[in-house]
């Protein structure tokens, strides 16, 4: 496994070089420490703050690659995660406001949607990575991000909850809502969010974590906190999509930014695959039943 921690030296970064560094003693991971200066006066203290960062993750076991670049951070950033492929990337955040759609360092939002790993957000006093909560919608898209949390969860011997949020629907629905809430009954109903959650709480447990199904009602994002709150997660788990078309970049969705806006723990903002049939061809073949194709 490779893992990059970036840093800008600021006391964020600080946050990612601890959580980055007891993942990668965990994962026995691969580790780069990156920073990058923008100005050639912040290259002696971004150095000093490096090395300081780096004896902290030499302390968890971990003796990480320490690379120093010049330039504009989110095109250094995209330009060095092109070039080699990391398994994920760690960066902190620091709370900017609290109004609007971002909260926190435009930087933050910015580097989730341009880098092709998956993103780590440093966020709160995290003191151990063992129970991941994973926002899963029950859809088959989100398996790549199911697949990189077993990963790690196994790495440090943790568990992992699948929670599925369904809003509250109207009342001529109410045997939908049974059915949901009734979990041993959903999960043997054969539906797709049935199937889904079955096949992913099976992947899991063949890597060898513990996985809870978790099904509530409600407000999406509150859902997720309160479930977060209840069961003592110790990181969020959410998604992001590939822009179609030419664009490289990758899309947040409202329910990540606003996980990403009000979070008190780590989250994991984990790349969506393309859902089978995807694209603008599988929509049209929908849109007009040609699907024998």
């Amino acid at each position: 496994m490779k893992i990059l921690i970036c840093s800008d030296g600021m006391p964020a970064a600080d946050n990612a070089a601890r959580i980055g560094g007891m993942l990668a003693a965990a994962c026995q991971a691969e580790t780069t420490l990156l920073g990058i200066s923008e100005k050639p006066t912040d290259e002696q203290p971004l150095r000093h703050a490096l090395d300081t960062q780096a004896e902290s993750v030499r302390a968890l076991g971990v003796n990480p690659e320490i690379v120093i670049q010049a330039g504009e951070p989110i095109a250094e950033m995209l330009e060095l995660t092109s070039a080699t492929k990391y398994d994920l990337v760690v960066i902190g955040s620091r709370r900017a406001r609290t109004t609007g759609l971002h909260w926190r360092s435009e930087k933050t939002y910015e580097v989730i949607k341009a880098v092709p790993a998956p993103v780590l957000v440093a966020i709160g006093e995290c003191g151990r990575l063992k129970r991941f909560l994973v926002c899963t919608g029950g859809k088959r898209y989100i398996e790549d991000a199911v697949q990189l949390t077993g990963r790690v969860a196994a790495a440090v011997g943790g568990s992992v909850t699948l929670l599925h949020v369904m809003a509250e629907p109207p009342a001529i629905y109410s045997n939908l809502v049974r059915l949901e809430e009734d979990l041993d009954r959903l999960l043997q109903s054969g539906s797709e969010l049935g199937v889904n959650l079955v096949r992913q709480k099976k992947k899991l447990e063949a890597m060898g974590v513990p996985t809870e199904v978790r099904v509530r009602h409600g407000s999406v994002a509150g859902q997720v906190f309160a479930e977060a709150r209840e069961s003592e997660q110790d990181v969020i788990v959410t998604g992001s999509s590939r822009a179609r078309g030419a664009l490289r970049h990758y899309i947040m969705g409202d329910l990540t930014r606003t996980i990403l806006n009000h979070a008190e723990c780590p989250v994991l903002v984990a790349r969506s695959g393309v859902p089978p049939g995807g694209g603008l061809w599988g929509s049209l073949k929908r849109a007009f039943g040609r699907t024998g194709e």
